[in-house]
């Protein structure tokens, strides 16, 4: 049986809202992202080919905007679903699950992440 424990990240002031950080939790390396007061926690491997998907950028949903003819007229982010991006080709992660966007079957690890006394921790 595996033990979990408890990771010191940072402040929680050192996140940016709309951005995250790199932390160290063990053997591994997470990333701990912020919107607004909610904070997400997962490993820095991407389920595709295990690249270090939270040094990624976070967008909000891509939706396409059709005309009547239903040609796509337009592209939009939606900002009510934040989606993680992995730098090396492109899966898009739902920051709120860690589940891929275009199949859910697919996800990140993702941890408990827990604010105290204003600094940020992950139990890994």
């Amino acid at each position: 049986m595996q033990v979990e424990h408890e990771y010191r990240v940072c402040p929680f002031e050192e996140i940016p809202d709309g951005g995250g950080v790199l932390g160290i939790a063990g053997a591994l390396e997470v990333g701990v992202f912020r919107r607004g007061s909610e904070l997400y926690a997962y490993e820095n491997r991407c389920a595709h080919e295990g690249g270090p998907v939270c040094t990624g950028e976070l967008l909000g949903r891509t939706v396409q905007v059709l005309d009547e003819g239903r040609e796509v007229t337009a592209e939009i982010f939606d900002e009510n679903e934040m989606h993680l991006i992995c730098p090396w080709h492109g899966w898009e992660y739902d920051l709120a699950t860690g589940e891929l966007a275009c199949d859910r079957r697919f996800r990140l690890r993702r941890f408990e992440v827990s604010l105290r006394d204003g600094v940020v921790y992950v139990r890994a």
